[in-house]
């Protein structure tokens, strides 16, 4: 999960990087309509860190949580994973053999 979070990460500031660059580039660039993209790409990229910075803050906050409940039940969560894996495992069982496969 955490390598998943990095990989967003970087991709996100990729996207950033390249915003920028774009910003970068057209500045000398005349025109109303010019200006008025840059502001709301400017606009975009404060938004997008904003809303960025929430989203991984609930994601820490969501696996703190899940990792506290886990140490402190370990049988209940060992108990529900072993549930639900075999519930998975019938539904494609069953799905399998209406298949014919």
């Amino acid at each position: 999960m955490n390598k998943q979070i990095e990989v967003l990460s970087d991709d996100i500031n990729t996207l950033a990087e390249e915003a920028r660059a774009l910003m970068a580039a057209t500045a000398d660039v005349a025109g109303e309509k010019v200006a008025e993209a840059r502001k709301r790409l400017a606009a975009a990229l404060e938004n997008g860190k904003g809303m960025y910075g929430r989203v991984r803050k609930k994601a820490i906050e969501g696996a703190t949580a899940t990792d506290t409940a886990v140490h402190e039940h370990p049988y209940q969560a060992i108990a529900i994973g072993v549930g639900v894996g075999t519930l998975i495992g019938y539904l494609a069982s069953r799905r399998c053999s209406r298949n014919g496969d």
